[in-house]
């Protein structure tokens, strides 16, 4: 198997199970896949994953939530200087200033140095707007996301609004939260 016989879909799970067994020393489960692609339900990350299967990237144990064995990552050696690279999607833009609707369409995949990034990044945003010039961010940047569940006060966050994404800090005050360019 190849790394382009995989669906841009695939690869980002595949990525997602290589992050999680960095990370954590054990892969997801498949109701974990579910939730951090937006999945309705587990058995559709369970169709991502038998794909996987067939496409021989991984093995999945039977009878076990956390049965999966990556058999080939797309982590690899990068062909210049033996450093590690991977395959990142860009699958949309995130505002900088205004919300805009939230659209995950691959747009490409972008080759990257896996070391840059810590915790690891799941997916490229293209930025649209300047209200978070003042940290650096510009009109046009790629944005490399971690995807998380949680965030601490004064940490850079792509927010969902919605059907709407917005990159800002967020801030904490007590049990209110708030987004501030």
């Amino acid at each position: 198997m190849s790394k382009d016989d995989l669906t841009p879909r695939q690869r980002q799970i595949l990525d997602f199970i290589d992050a999680r067994l960095r990370q954590s020393g054990a892969p997801p489960t498949r109701a974990e896949i579910a939730a951090a692609f937006g999945f309705r339900s587990a058995n559709a990350a369970e169709e991502h994953l038998r794909a996987l299967v067939r496409k021989g990237a991984i093995a999945m144990a039977p009878g076990r939530s956390r049965g999966i064995r990556v058999l080939k990552s797309t982590v690899d050696a990068d062909a210049v200087g033996g450093q590690r690279s991977r395959s990142l999607p860009l699958i949309g833009q995130v505002a900088a200033g205004s919300p805009i609707l939230a659209v995950e369409n691959v747009e490409s995949e972008v080759r990257l140095d896996a070391s840059v990034f810590h915790p690891v990044a799941d997916y490229l945003l293209r930025v649209r707007g300047d209200s978070m010039i003042d940290v650096g961010i510009m009109d046009g940047d790629l944005l490399a996301v971690h995807r998380s569940a949680s965030a601490e006060s004064g940490q850079i966050v792509v927010a969902r609004l919605g059907e709407e994404v917005t990159v800002k800090r967020l801030e904490r005050h007590g049990e209110s939260l708030r987004l501030c360019a």
